[in-house]
């Protein structure tokens, strides 16, 4: 059983029963059946599919994004963005897919020889709670483009969400190219050696995918891995600081800090540190805590207790080991698993807010005496999702990005996904690539094909 809690109130709101053995069989199976037509489709079909469903999720935007603020707190304003990106990533690959996938012709002494990309089959996504409708399309939209059928593995506490992206399918008239698997942990591992699944995609936490790498290694499947991420933000000496202490703040709130690609430790020069903590702080207190359903509401809850008691474990400790707390850090009282936005500052690279992963609306400000000692702070930790760097010297900070150990740099700017552009990490933030034109070719067979007679 699926229980779904409110995290703004502490209440369950409705549960969901799991499959059972028989019944997850029968989806596979379903889905491997749906799989032999769907991959004879052609891009134009496949399209048309992916625009009706981008329409659809627009026409019911509202209802829509109340789930994720009912289910897991997001905010209703980023809600009813995510449902529009969700809607952009289809639109992108139905507008796109076909040219990323088009036949890659090559020299050899054939008469002719290319490379076609082939789909694999049904491929298994399994996805977080922290923006369900958007990581559930950066999953299927590429995927199903290219021919293959999704089965969707959704986290258990975001239950409403994922019956709504599978129904968007059915209400297209293909509702077994992306069904809804309402499965525990414990069956995925059923799901990953059934011969007909062929490859998987997790998002999730480090230890979620060295289990599921390690399962999919074990049966010959292919993998993607989007893990967790300690994203560093260095800020220079030239940097303009309101932009960055701006940015850096949005950054680090949007979703009430639960992302991935979030700015986690901010690294800054010696020379404007007390200048970016002056700036910086203001964003952050001025912020409105409170209902996520409420239109001027800019900071919801953590999406559940247990996450919300790691943030203040970190917290505690990371203070304890001397740093400085210049704003929130104590649980507030009433209903909800709501946690303030905090600044940490005079943080060191052994304190535990800078070694481990923080889920939620926790800004880690640490000092750099130079611009090497800063590409070594960012470098100090076993993730490598994404990076930032704050400069007025556009051609420095691109020399920079080479030496930072990331799959993701912005410069003067948000780091942020999206459709047109590769996303994904190194080291414990996983492998593999998602969006754009190397995220459609996870999940294909590059078929090369030589055509005689051979040339003298």
């Amino acid at each position: 059983m699926f229980t779904a809690i409110n995290p703004a109130t502490g209440e369950v709101i409705h549960q969901y029963k799991t499959l059972q053995l028989q019944e997850l069989d029968l989806a596979i199976e379903d889905s491997l059946t749906s799989f032999k037509s769907w991959r004879k489709t052609s891009f134009e079909e496949r399209a048309t599919v992916l625009n009706q469903v981008a329409d659809l999720m627009i026409e019911d935007q509202e209802a829509l994004a109340r789930l994720m603020t009912l289910e897991m707190g997001k905010p209703i304003k980023e809600a009813r963005a995510e449902i529009q990106k969700a809607a952009l990533c289809a639109r992108h690959y139905a507008e796109h897919g076909a040219t990323y996938l088009a036949p890659k012709t090559l020299e050899s002494d054939a008469s002719i020889s290319y490379v076609q990309h082939l789909p694999l089959g049904p491929v298994l996504g399994i996805l977080p709670w922290n923006a369900p409708f958007w990581l559930a399309f950066r999953f299927c939209a590429p995927a199903l483009m290219a021919g293959n059928t999704c089965l969707m593995k959704h986290d258990a506490h975001v239950p409403a969400c994922a019956e709504a992206i599978a129904k968007l399918f059915e209400k297209a008239g293909h509702p077994s190219v992306m069904q809804n698997l309402r499965i525990h942990n414990e069956q995925v591992a059923h799901v990953l050696e059934h011969e007909a699944v062929c490859a998987v995609s997790l998002t999730g936490s480090s230890w979620a995918g060295s289990q599921v790498a390690s399962l999919a290694a074990k049966h010959i499947k292919p993998a993607v891995m989007e893990l967790g991420g300690s994203d560093p933000s260095l800020v220079l000496a030239d940097a303009d600081i309101e932009k960055a202490a701006s940015t850096l703040a949005l950054s680090r709130i949007i979703n009430a800090g639960q992302s991935c690609i979030a700015a986690k430790r901010i690294i800054v020069d010696s020379s404007v540190y007390d200048d970016f903590i002056a700036a910086f702080k203001p964003h952050l207190a001025n912020l409105t805590m409170g209902d996520p359903a409420a239109e001027e509401t800019q900071i919801g809850p953590i999406a559940r207790a247990d996450l919300r008691e790691t943030l203040d474990r970190q917290v505690t400790m990371t203070i304890a080991q001397g740093a400085r707390c210049l704003l929130g850090g104590e649980i507030p009282e009433g209903k909800g698993f709501f946690y303030p936005p905090t600044l940490l500052v005079d943080v060191t690279p052994s304190m535990q807010a800078a070694c481990e992963e923080t889920f939620g609306p926790i800004a880690v400000v640490m000092k750099a005496s130079s611009e090497e000692e800063a590409l070594s702070i960012a470098n100090d930790t076993p993730y490598g999702l994404a990076a930032s760097i704050w400069t007025a010297d556009t051609q420095k900070a691109r020399r920079m990005a080479s030496e930072i150990e990331a799959g993701q740099i912005a410069i003067n700017g948000i780091v942020k996904s999206d459709p047109r552009l590769p996303s994904g990490g190194i080291k414990k933030s996983g492998y593999g690539r998602e969006l754009g034109p190397h995220g459609i070719m996870e999940f294909v067979n590059f078929q090369q094909v030589w055509v005689g007679p051979a040339e003298s």
